[in-house]
């Protein structure tokens, strides 16, 4: 089981890759949306805003009424983000539990 700290540099770690994909999608993308990421067996959860492609105050703690919704466990987070587990993959499989609009979803697969 990945700790918190991992998580959360798991976190900052698609905050600077959203960063630097955000430049070449900023144009195609009109995307301002709260988001969170509950970290289910470690009972944790972080949100902020994306914004331009980017993420924006990462902080600790849950936002219940967060637009874009990602649940999944500590390590399955700390693999996607590593790119060794495959988020259609993890996604269809159970292995988490994305809650967003079609479009968002859509939009979210530009800056990744």
């Amino acid at each position: 089981m990945a700790t918190v700290e991992e998580c959360r540099a798991a976190l900052q770690k698609l905050a600077a890759r959203l960063a630097e994909n955000a430049a070449a999608a900023r144009e195609k993308l009109d995307f301002d949306r709260s988001l969170a990421c509950r970290v289910t067996d470690l009972n944790v959860a972080f949100h902020g805003q994306l914004q331009g492609g980017q993420i924006s105050g990462l902080t600790d703690g849950d936002d219940p009424r967060a637009k874009i919704k990602l649940t999944s466990t500590s390590d399955d987070l700390v693999a996607l983000v590593n790119g060794e587990l495959n988020v259609m993959q993890a996604w269809t499989g159970g292995r988490i539990k994305i809650d967003a609009g079609v479009f968002d979803l859509l939009k979210l697969r530009k800056l990744l």
